[in-house]
């Protein structure tokens, strides 16, 4: 696969997205290190953090492929106004987008419509990878948020929802792994396009070892 120092097979890159409070860092801590920080530090601009996993597509008798190692790189974006302009520069360079809101939040939960439009302005292409979290299932005694209004809004935008836990790890794992499967599916897509007698011409969005291939907007493989 290239350079036979490099240790994994591919780099991704995904973006936390939400209103300030809703446990981006938390989430994000819960899902490479398995702790829970109760503290709040709101985050300054942007910060990340990475993990290792290995990825495994299905076959098509039902199991699984060689598995791909995978660096993740997961960052972590302030959620306040002021700092807009700076986290948005950051959502071209990112494969797969996890929106977060605070189930006893409804302003965060209002608020998701508006990280949608940004996303639709700023990121790759027209049409990311993008997965809905309504996190803090834990505090079900001060939930403002109920499931079915999140779904319903979540299929209004054709996005996969989850409830999570920062706090006790509820879906944290899962839904970032449903995301790389929706990322990874993607780029297998348009690498065939790039392929001879495919019948597409479209750019992959990643190379073997962790090099990103720029493409413009229009031959994303939305």
């Amino acid at each position: 696969m290239g350079d036979s120092n490099q240790d994994y097979d591919y780099l991704i890159k995904f973006l936390a997205l939400g209103d300030s409070g809703v446990g981006k860092t938390s989430f994000l801590y819960q899902y490479t290190d398995g702790t829970f920080h109760s503290k709040f530090i709101s985050t300054v601009g942007i910060d990340f953090r990475e993990k290792r996993v290995i990825h495994r597509t299905p076959g098509a008798d039902g199991f699984a492929g060689r598995g791909q190692r995978i660096h993740l790189q997961l960052w972590d974006t302030a959620g306040q106004e002021r700092f807009r302009s700076l986290t948005t520069a950051f959502f071209r360079d990112a494969m797969g987008f996890i929106l977060i809101f605070d189930l006893t939040s409804e302003r965060s939960f209002l608020n998701i419509r508006n990280w949608l439009e940004q996303l639709k302005t700023h990121s790759y292409c027209e049409n990311p990878d993008v997965i809905l979290c309504g996190n803090k299932s834990d505090l079900e005694d001060q939930r403002a948020v109920t499931e079915e209004r999140a779904k319903e809004v979540a299929d209004k935008f054709g996005l996969l929802y989850f409830e999570t836990s920062a706090c006790t790890g509820q879906n944290v794992s899962k839904a970032i792994d449903k995301l790389l499967d929706m990322v990874m599916v993607r780029m297998e897509q348009a690498v065939d396009k790039r392929l001879p007698n495919r019948g597409g011409s479209g750019n992959a969005t990643l190379v073997p070892n962790g090099r990103s291939v720029n493409r413009s907007r229009s031959q994303c493989a939305c």
